[in-house]
């Protein structure tokens, strides 16, 4: 993966080029490398490959943002298991206050439930525990 240009660079464009930009960097580097107009260029057909790959990334806010985050290892199998990791020790770091709160409610709801029973459910469900 060493050998991948920078995405940015490929289409040059600045890292906080426009969703626009990115699109129309993308329609011209495409138009310079296209396979049929470059039909026996070999080189030109890896660049038009490296073009497509570069605009797929960067036109994807979720891509982009983990290109932005984690380079081309975000799109590398080898190490997106290393990325993942990492990913969930920093989520697991931080506790969630969305569970501590479930915790709380499901405790509270129990309690409540018990306390809306009407004197009357309360004496049947000791009348047939009695019997």
């Amino acid at each position: 993966m060493a050998d991948k240009r920078d995405y940015y660079e490929v289409l040059e464009v600045p890292k906080t080029a426009s969703d626009e930009e990115i699109k129309s960097a993308f329609r011209k580097k495409a138009k310079q490398y296209h396979p049929d107009l470059h039909p026996d260029d070999k080189d030109a057909e890896a660049k038009f490959k490296e073009v497509n790959e570069a605009y797929e990334v960067l036109s994807n806010p979720d891509k982009r943002s983990k290109y932005d985050q984690f380079g081309h290892a975000a799109f590398d199998p080898a190490q997106a298991a290393r990325i993942r990791a990492a990913s969930a020790a920093s989520a697991a770091a931080v506790p969630s206050a969305a569970s501590a709160d479930s915790e709380t409610s499901s405790e509270i709801s129990s309690g409540a439930a018990a306390r809306a029973q009407t004197p009357t459910a309360r004496r049947g469900a000791r009348a047939s525990a009695r019997a």
